[in-house]
């Protein structure tokens, strides 16, 4: 190991003995500060030569340098190939969150279209399959297509599978129980095989048309409706023949307002990436089946820092990347761990090849990738990269208006702040429908934006229904209790703390229910000033709330343009609608909980199916009327008014 320069951080022997025995082999390295907390994750074909340059080389105040001197440890992993490397760097950098690197969050996953499976159960509803919205693990017993861009996406599909194949949407308990056939028949949006208006083997053809067509092969399904069509015809099946006549008119007049042309390419993913004002957008649309299905938005983390640690470095070859390309190329390793990756990517800047041949290698797909894409190719980049300007300048917009929301309200409040990204809001409410079912939630205000990980919800139990300042006195206490006591023992002992207060505590409330803040504060020695009030004002109207403060402040009147009250209200209408969603939850279990139903004196398990059966499903039980109870076999008038009741 070469002498280090004298404006190099000096480093613990033990980390340098460390990185003079790393082997000349591929692999992926993970660098570590004196807290544990990772800083970066980086692959190379050659550990040794990648990381001892980190520490021979002057980097001076850079970032880079920057980051180097916090690394107190390090970690590698030795892998047979740099396609290997490459998947195991970007698993690590999902898992781990360093700050060096680009990072893409999971959002949540994409739906599906999916299709039932045609089972040979007894049931009517296992003949004919069903048409659904859909997201998780998918079963090798159905069909699924996909994924799509949005929910509105899917929708949008099994709108088209009912208007053209007229494919049945409902689930099994429903139809196993109809008796005549619903609206979506009247309206030509299903053809009622739960009553028997189309045979099997006519609504299996159904399916099959609508597979193929989503598959892209629209032309060909066109072209056998229409032999159909005239076979009925021929023989003076004129009713027949109009019913495929209307569907193929259905049909043409989708394929005519398609954006999209169908093509030859089946299924392409296109990704336009924009960088601008420090952030970055990348905008992934989704073609499948020839059809262009939308598209969605993806903003990662970490960008500067990670662009200027890397404009510095270079790749594993020496040669340097945009930063636009280093974003791509971030998202594309990063995104198609979990997603299925199609065989054709349109990108707006050039990857690493071996990139490319790490997909392929992993998803069993020869995927090819084009950035200089012509004619309809061409046409889908331009659509995604106008896409990925507009979200991110949209993006910025709102950034800029949140800070300076929270900038104004630490104002008000008179904290100082030097890093407001810092600045961590607490608020709480209570929520209970005539004191039954109560809830309390806790929500998070952190880095100029709502984190929805760190949510909490809390079931208040042993007070008296309805008792407001009991629930809050509750919820405050298990918030802060084991935190107030930490934080005790931490000085008493000198050492660090474990756990952090927020900034400021917001209380959905007016000077009661921060008295009642109050007393659990100075119960549990925490300081006053951090206790705000969110009373309503006159008339309780919009926009004249007042702030109360628990350690004598005088109150504060916001004007309704206020960017402080703005983001009070924001937080607290969040505050609002986590506790009343889950209240709704809490109070629709104990109501309609399916367990519920054998507790009820003459109700048991087969009783219970039968009820199930008949009105689909615990909901559908609990919004029947006593006559309609009644009709289930097994259920007097006297069990029905029962169960009525008891449900209610």
């Amino acid at each position: 190991m070469p002498d280090l320069p004298d404006s190099t951080p000096a480093h613990a022997a033990q980390l340098l003995s460390d990185v003079a025995g790393l082997p000349s082999l591929p692999g992926v390295y993970r660098y570590f500060d004196s807290d544990g907390a990772v800083l970066y994750v980086g692959k190379a074909i050659n550990l040794k030569k990648r990381v001892s340059s980190y520490f021979q080389k002057n980097h001076g105040g850079t970032r880079i340098g920057h980051m180097v001197s916090k690394i107190a440890r390090l970690e590698t992993t030795v892998v047979r190939s740099e396609a290997e490397a490459l998947l195991l760097e970007n698993n690590l950098i999902k898992t781990l969150n360093p700050k060096y690197n680009i990072l893409f969050r999971d959002d949540k996953s994409y739906p599906y279209l999916k299709m039932t499976g045609v089972g040979e159960s007894a049931s009517p509803a296992s003949r004919f399959a069903r048409v659904a919205y859909y997201r998780g693990a998918v079963e090798k017993k159905h069909r699924y297509f996909g994924p799509y861009p949005s929910a509105w996406a899917v929708k949008e599909a099994i709108l088209l599978m009912q208007k053209v194949f007229r494919l049945r949407t409902c689930e099994d308990p429903v139809f196993n129980n109809r008796s005549r056939p619903c609206l979506l028949y009247q309206i030509k949006r299903c053809s009622a095989p739960c009553v028997g208006h189309v045979s099997v083997k006519d609504y299996a053809q159904d399916v099959a048309n609508a597979e193929r067509f989503l598959r892209g092969d629209a032309q060909q399904v066109m072209q056998e409706l229409e032999q159909r069509m005239l076979a009925h015809a021929q023989v003076l099946q004129f009713e027949q023949a109009a019913e495929l006549r209307n569907q193929i008119a259905a049909l043409s007049n989708v394929l005519h307002q398609q954006s999209v042309d169908n093509v030859s390419d089946r299924d392409v993913d296109i990704l336009a990436v924009k960088v601008q004002g420090g952030r970055a957008c990348v905008n992934l649309a989704m073609v499948r089946g020839g059809r262009h299905l939308g598209d969605r938005a993806y903003f990662p983390v970490h960008v500067d820092d990670a662009a200027a640690v890397y404009r510095e470095e270079g790749d594993s070859t020496g040669a340097t990347l945009s930063v636009e390309a280093q974003v791509l190329q971030a998202f594309v390793a990063q995104h198609y761990m979990n997603v299925p990756v199609p065989p054709s990517l349109v990108l707006s800047d050039a990857v690493d090849a071996s990139l490319i041949k790490a997909l392929s290698v992993q998803s069993g797909v020869k995927v090819s990738a084009v950035h200089q894409p012509r004619e309809q190719r061409r046409l889908w980049l331009e659509m995604a990269q106008t896409n990925a300007a507009l979200q991110l300048a949209r993006l910025l917009s709102e950034e800029g208006s949140q800070q300076a929301r929270t900038r104004s309200l630490a104002e008000v409040l008179d904290l100082a702040f030097e890093d407001l990204e810092q600045l961590r809001i607490e608020c709480f409410d209570i929520s209970h429908t005539a004191g039954e079912a109560t809830q309390a939630s806790c929500v998070v205000f952190y880095q100029h934006k709502m984190q929805n990980a760190e949510y909490r919800r809390f079931s208040i139990d042993d007070i008296t229904p309805g008792d407001d300042y009991a629930a809050m006195r509750q919820v405050l206490l298990r918030r802060y209790g084991k935190l107030a006591e930490a934080l005790r023992e931490s000085q008493t002992s000198g050492g660090g703390g474990t756990g952090r207060l927020p900034d400021v505590v917001l209380v959905d409330g007016g000077k009661g229910q921060v008295s009642m803040a109050r007393e659990v504060f100075e119960h549990l020695g925490l300081s006053l000033a951090l206790i705000v009030g969110v009373e309503k004002g006159e008339g309780r109207k919009v926009g004249l709330e007042e702030l109360v403060f628990a350690d004598g402040r005088e109150k504060i009147t916001l004007g309704k343009d206020s960017a402080a009250l703005m983001l009070v209200a924001q937080i607290r209408d969040e505050a609002h609608r986590f506790a009343i969603t889950g209240m709704r939850a809490k109070r629709a279990r104990v109501r309609v909980d399916g367990g519920k139903l054998e507790e009820i004196p003459g109700v048991g398990p087969k009783r219970r199916a039968k009820l199930l059966q008949r009105f689909g499903g615990v909901r559908g039980v609990a919004m029947a009327g006593v006559d309609d109870l009644a009709t289930v076999d097994g259920i007097s008038h006297e069990l029905a008014e029962e169960i009525y009741r008891a449900l209610r």
